[in-house]
């Protein structure tokens, strides 16, 4: 391992600085996030099902008894479209992991619901005046850097129907306490979640705090001296600054709800907010 190399890439970034590698095309990693989604026993990925259910009747708490087009964003395995299609809605969920996508699909059919599922990145979104409701669960909306941010909320504002509703959570202004940041680990595994072979992981979380944005960084070493740099930019977002964000984008907030998460003593419920949001 060339020493050097590996002090530079360790540097503090730049703001927004992408890294060389990504989790969700990599086919050993999706294969790891796909069980952490549908792990019971782990919030890591997704919430745990008695968290979505309770999060799918309270969406559902804005929507009149017809059946309903939803849209959901970042969907993942499906777990919140089948609860969804369950209740009679119409249901379509987008997700960039092609893996996720094919067990979702794989479920619909085992458990004979009628969802679209399409794999792809909801930055090319192309819908136009087609769901009375869009949804973007466990933060999805936080890692979005300003101007996908910006295409985002155009892309969910031109697919909603006139009076459409957007409905997401977000990390608010507790979390970098809560998270305790700084926050450095090493890991040294002869195969594990980063790689199927020997890896050296050097993992930090770092605070910009002028930017509100919170920084994971995951350097992978491993032979013959490679570097995979893995770098997640997660905003948090105080209440009136994010309600700016939105009506610009052409959204109305209509709620704000802190509480929606059970307490499971690790404080984390604290930090998120969901919103309810509609189209101007």
């Amino acid at each position: 391992m060339q020493i050097f190399r590996l002090l530079d890439t360790l540097k503090t970034p730049a703001l927004y600085e992408k890294g060389n590698a990504s989790m969700w095309e990599d086919d050993h990693i999706s294969r790891h996030l796909l069980e952490l989604h549908v792990n019971q026993d782990s919030d890591a990925a997704s919430r745990k099902r008695v968290t979505i259910e309770k999060t799918v009747r309270w969406i559902e708490t804005f929507l009149d008894d017809s059946q309903k087009t939803i849209l959901d964003l970042g969907c993942g395995p499906g777990l919140y479209c089948e609860l969804l299609a369950e209740h009679g809605h119409r249901v379509t969920g987008v997700d960039f992991s092609k893996r996720s996508i094919a067990y979702a699909r794989k479920s619909a059919l085992e458990k004979d619901l009628d969802i679209d599922y399409i794999p792809m990145d909801y930055l090319d979104l192309s819908f136009e005046n087609q769901f009375d409701l869009v949804i973007m669960i466990f933060c999805d909306f936080d890692v979005l850097v300003p101007h996908d941010r910006t295409r985002v909320l155009k892309n969910i504002h031109r697919a909603l129907k006139p009076g459409g509703l957007f409905i997401f959570d977000t990390l608010n202004h507790k979390a970098p306490d809560t998270i305790k940041i700084p926050v450095k680990s090493w890991e040294v595994s002869n195969g594990g979640f980063w790689k199927n072979g020997p890896y050296l992981a050097l993992s930090e979380t770092s605070h910009y705090q002028a930017a509100q944005v919170i920084l994971q960084q995951h350097v992978i070493c491993f032979e013959p001296d490679h570097l995979l740099v893995y770098r997640f930019w997660t905003h948090y977002y105080q209440q009136e600054i994010l309600e700016s964000i939105l009506n610009e984008g052409g959204f109305n907030v209509e709620l704000v709800c802190e509480d929606l998460l059970p307490d499971d003593g690790s404080g984390t419920h604290d930090m998120v907010t969901f919103y309810v949001t509609r189209k101007k």
